[in-house]
């Protein structure tokens, strides 16, 4: 279904239940609603949905404040050391965790919470140098250095990826499908006896389809439900 179908839905409520409808079993909506205003968020909750990604930290404090607090944020856009501290105290998961020297920063302020703050390794598996991310033989070398046994702030739940922003759709699972190898190496390697390593976040409201033929556990989809950012 296209986009345009989507958006002529009358309602948040409908656009949402279509897409919940869409998924497999063990598959959740992260409703991507960056750039989108509290009464929007609002709408969303008051139709079922939870989980809310958001991708800038002063827009996520804002939010945050003016909306319920059962709601679980997702951070999913690139996350600057310097702005962890903000959002230490209640994200429920960081999708974003790019390198050493954030994993080892989200560690250090989630301590000072007593928080142990669930995060998925982001893979640079896209055709695009503005993507941000390991590559999955950085990934994999950094896992093999052990360093993140020491974080004791951090809980590695599993990997996130973005596919290039392409037409071509056998690109884009092969790269998704690039991600899932490194997720299953990582999960036989370290964490064969932890169930809370388990997310593979990608697909978007453009190729979420692909995605979760492709082993997504996450969907992270904003337009299809709000509409085009503002």
């Amino acid at each position: 279904m296209s986009i345009d179908t989507y958006q002529r839905m009358s309602s948040i409520q409908s656009r949402l239940d279509l897409i919940r409808d869409s998924l497999p079993q063990g598959t959740r909506l992260v409703a991507v609603s960056k750039f989108h205003p509290a009464s929007m968020i609002q709408e969303a909750y008051e139709a079922g949905q939870r989980i809310f990604g958001e991708s800038h930290v002063q827009e996520l404090q804002e939010k945050r404040h003016q909306l319920p607090e059962d709601i679980k944020w997702h951070f999913i856009g690139h996350l600057q050391t310097n702005k962890v501290k903000y959002i230490a105290p209640y994200i429920s998961m960081i999708h974003s965790a790019d390198s050493p020297h954030l994993l080892a920063e989200i560690s250090k302020q989630a301590l000072k919470y007593d928080r142990k703050i669930p995060c998925l390794l982001q893979l640079h598996v896209a055709q695009e140098e503005t993507k941000f991310g390991f590559t999955p033989q950085e990934c994999l070398d950094f896992m093999a250095q052990g360093e993140w046994r020491s974080m004791a702030g951090i809980l590695l739940s599993g990997v996130m990826c973005m596919a290039s922003n392409v037409d071509d759709e056998a690109q884009i699972a092969y790269e998704f499908d690039q991600a899932r190898q490194v997720f299953q190496t990582l999960k036989v390697q370290y964490f064969s006896h932890d169930d809370s390593f388990c997310e593979c976040s990608w697909g978007m409201s453009n190729d979420y389809h692909i995605a979760i033929r492709h082993g997504s556990t996450l969907v992270r989809v904003g337009s299809l439900i709000f509409g085009q950012r503002v």
